[in-house]
């Protein structure tokens, strides 16, 4: 399993999540190319209610601590409430309703 998809699957195991970004910046950096060392993650969710930012911080590094001690080099950790999120960002748009697709084209509709 690459690095990317370890630290997905133990952000997700250890946070109730409304939503995760995990973006490998390692190409921006001076690095071998298809590095896996330099990270940003973005995540949002309840349990940061009424928590710094610090102590959000420090939550995500213990869920991560082996990668921090091994390959990941820099992690930059972005934290929100749901709340946070929306007043930050707003509230992504609806997508449009299905219209069938190929079964649709399928049978003529």
């Amino acid at each position: 399993m690459n690095q990317q998809q370890n630290i997905i699957d133990k952000l997700t195991a250890d946070f109730d999540l409304q939503h995760l970004e995990v973006v490998n910046e390692s190409g921006s950096h001076n690095v071998a190319p298809g590095s896996e060392t330099h990270f940003k993650v973005v995540l949002v969710s309840e349990t940061f209610g009424g928590q710094s930012r610090l102590v959000r911080h420090r939550a995500v590094h213990a869920v991560l601590t082996d990668e921090l001690a091994g390959g990941v080099h820099a992690l930059a950790v972005h934290t929100y409430t749901p709340e946070e999120w929306r007043q930050r960002f707003g509230d992504a748009p609806m997508s449009p309703d299905c219209r069938g697709g190929k079964a649709a084209e399928d049978s003529g509709s």
